[in-house]
């Protein structure tokens, strides 16, 4: 064999080896790692998928913030790619690295969904769980948040739509949080520990991708736990106009 076939089949193999992306598996469920690192671990007695972001992969600046958060960092579950409407349940708990790789961090964890297969455009929702309960209501007011990928990132929506975005909700660092997605059109509703009523909604979403891939998402210095992801899909559920009017106060 020639020296150049030698040297393409090289590089053909070199190629695919970095272009394969680890694939982990929960149960029956398995996950493609993007930007992440993670593992399979017995937490609390049960096994959960761990995971924090790769800042090899994609680096953080803090001085870029919006430049580099809110990027493909997650885990991908493998084989449902064409979630649009439906729900969206999982069970996660967030840590803080210690040492903090940046003093801003909030224990940042949630769900991408209708993730286009190429990374370049999807929806999310996550908590800051250091912010829920703090004593001072500012702070509160930016315990969860909204963000479409890539042209609506948080930074972006917290100056042009203040607090349109984001908002509060009784969780905290260092418990299991229960998150459920109500995804419904333009809709998404946000419920916290199966309490009756939601805790955020985003009334109009800003993406233009409307089915795709969910998958668990954590951000700088978190240590993520995610465990019994359940999704359902369903019909778009048109909601019905009652004629009332909600005048500003």
């Amino acid at each position: 064999m020639k020296k150049y076939q030698i040297g393409f089949l090289l590089a053909l193999l070199a190629f695919s080896a970095y272009g394969q992306k680890q694939t982990l598996q929960l149960k029956k469920q398995v996950f493609e790692l993007h930007n992440v690192t993670g593992e399979i671990i017995k937490f609390e007695g049960k096994n959960v998928l761990k995971i924090e972001r790769d800042l090899k992969a994609i680096p953080f600046d803090s001085t870029r913030i919006e430049a580099t958060v809110d990027e493909p960092h997650y885990a991908r579950l493998v084989g449902l790619n064409d979630f649009e409407n439906g729900t969206i349940e999982v069970k996660m708990y967030s840590q803080l690295k210690n040492p903090a790789p940046y003093s801003g961090i909030a224990g940042f964890i949630g769900v991408f969904f209708r993730v286009k297969e190429d990374d370049s455009a999807f929806e999310g929702i996550y908590l800051r769980p250091k912010v829920g309960r703090a004593a001072n209501q500012k702070f509160r007011n930016h315990a969860v948040q909204y963000f479409s990928y890539p042209h609506a990132k948080f930074d972006t929506l917290r100056k042009t739509a203040p607090f349109k975005y984001e908002g509060s909700a009784p969780v905290a660092l260092n418990e299991w949080i229960t998150m459920r997605i109500e995804v419904n059109g333009e809709t998404a509703e946000m419920f916290i520990n199966n309490l009756k009523y939601s805790s955020f909604i985003v009334d109009k979403m800003l993406g233009k991708t409307k089915k795709g891939f969910v998958g668990l998402y954590v951000d700088i210095g978190t240590i993520g736990y995610f465990k019994d992801l359940k999704i359902t899909k369903k019909a778009l559920k048109v909601k019905q106009d009652n004629g009332e009017k909600v005048n500003d106060i």
